[in-house]
């Protein structure tokens, strides 16, 4: 993509009003767009950020067995009313009425699928079911101030998955909570898993995965294990037992530490409870009939983005991690752009991701809007440069004078 083509283009000062580093740092760098508090626009770069790290998490869902589908976001009155959530879930509701009928916009996604998969099942033999999508949100958010982190509509992957036992489910839960664990570390993140209260969701206690980050709104108490220890206990302040400085209740030797974090992906079972109210059941080998089993997982796909900015930036903008960045390589042009034109030309024949910056600007425009940026790698094409290209990545300040050939050498590893 040459810069020059590109919409959405980095802006000069950094938003005032906003108080999130994730927010001003998107904003200023042309990935992101406010339309109001808790809504905002995807640009072009913000979108390919999105894209890469839904196939990330696509092809760890797909792993499992699960098949993705999409499901409306418009949703009647009745069928919150099956499980008595149009009443308890009202403060993070949208609800509204049209024409005296009344409606609700999706803030989750429970009731839907399982309306589905009691259309759609006809024997036990179906079981089980694990379908997921990629979809927005919209929840009555009261403190939209973390940017992208906090939305009041925003994207998000939700899995559902049915089963005839509770010993099934579980199994699968935990299979999903270590997928969970690869998404997150594929996008460089330490995530923790964290036991928390279900809100909305449910009355018993959940999981949510946690990334530590003191920009985060979650108080999380954690075991502090050391290379000995691998009790991995972790609670969020909602339901917590213990304080910092306090034994780990789990493996009642290693001591508990407190830290913030930036909750980005959850998991809940169920039991029965919904589909009792549905009326989703089947009847198993023996004749008898079962009421199915149900859990939902999720991951914010924005939050995710906001989160990976809150953690890798430095006070000249983004360093994305590879894995999410929008473009592979940022191709800069200081004196004329004939040659830059041929590398960019080539790169492109190999497959590499490229934002071009080919504009007729200063050079150190073009070097700040890469810093703010935070592609992994500059490369720098000059008369200085001669036949080579000049080699930086961003969370480095060294820099080589490379050929072509070593420079794709790089980038194919």
């Amino acid at each position: 993509m040459r810069y020059s083509k590109l919409f959405g283009k980095t802006v000069r000062d950094f938003p005032k009003e906003e108080v999130s580093i994730n927010a001003k740092l998107l904003i200023k760098a042309g990935f992101i767009d406010k339309l109001m508090a808790g809504s905002f626009t995807l640009l072009p770069l913000g979108f390919r950020v999105k894209e890469k790290i839904e196939q990330i998490v696509r092809e760890e869902m797909n792993a499992t067995g699960a098949n993705e589908m999409l499901m409306p976001l418009l949703h009647p009155k009745e069928i919150w009313n099956e499980t008595g959530r149009w009443e308890s879930a009202k403060e993070v509701m949208y609800q509204f009425k049209k024409e005296n009928k009344e409606y609700a916009l999706s803030f989750t996604h429970e009731e839907i699928v399982l309306d589905v998969i009691r259309k759609k099942i006809s024997t036990y033999k179906d079981l089980p079911i694990k379908i997921y999508h990629f979809s927005t949100k919209f929840r009555d958010e009261q403190r939209a101030k973390s940017g992208i982190l906090r939305g009041r509509e925003f994207l998000m992957k939700d899995l559902y998955s049915v089963h005839l036992t509770a010993e099934d489910l579980d199994k699968y839960y935990w299979e999903v909570a270590d997928a969970y664990l690869r998404i997150f570390k594929k996008l460089g993140l330490t995530a923790r898993i964290v036991e928390a209260a279900g809100g909305v969701f449910t009355d018993s206690h959940t999981h949510e995965f946690q990334v530590l980050c003191d920009q985060g709104e979650d108080t999380i108490f954690y075991c502090d294990c050391g290379s000995s220890c691998d009790c991995k206990f972790a609670e969020n302040k909602e339901i917590s037992t213990v304080k910092s400085g306090d034994k780990c209740p789990k493996c009642n030797d290693c001591k508990i530490k407190q830290s913030k974090g930036i909750e980005v992906g959850n998991i809940f079972k169920f039991g029965t409870v919904y589909s009792e109210k549905m009326g989703v059941y089947v009847t198993d080998k023996d004749g008898d009939k079962k009421a199915l089993h149900f859990a939902s997982y999720g991951i914010g796909i924005t939050r995710l983005i906001g989160t990976l900015v809150e953690l890798f930036h430095d006070d000249k903008g983004i360093i994305w991690p590879k894995t999410a960045a929008p473009y592979q390589v940022h191709l800069v042009s200081l004196q004329g752009n004939e040659k830059a034109d041929k590398v960019y030309d080539e790169l492109l024949s190999e497959n590499i991701e490229v934002l071009y910056d080919d504009r007729e600007i200063a050079a150190g425009q073009k070097f700040n809007d890469a810093d703010l940026i935070g592609i992994p790698v500059r490369l720098v094409v000059s008369e200085k440069t001669g036949d080579k290209i000049e080699w930086k990545k961003r969370a480095s300040e060294k820099s080589e004078i490379l050929t072509f050939e070593e420079v794709l050498k790089r980038l194919k590893v």
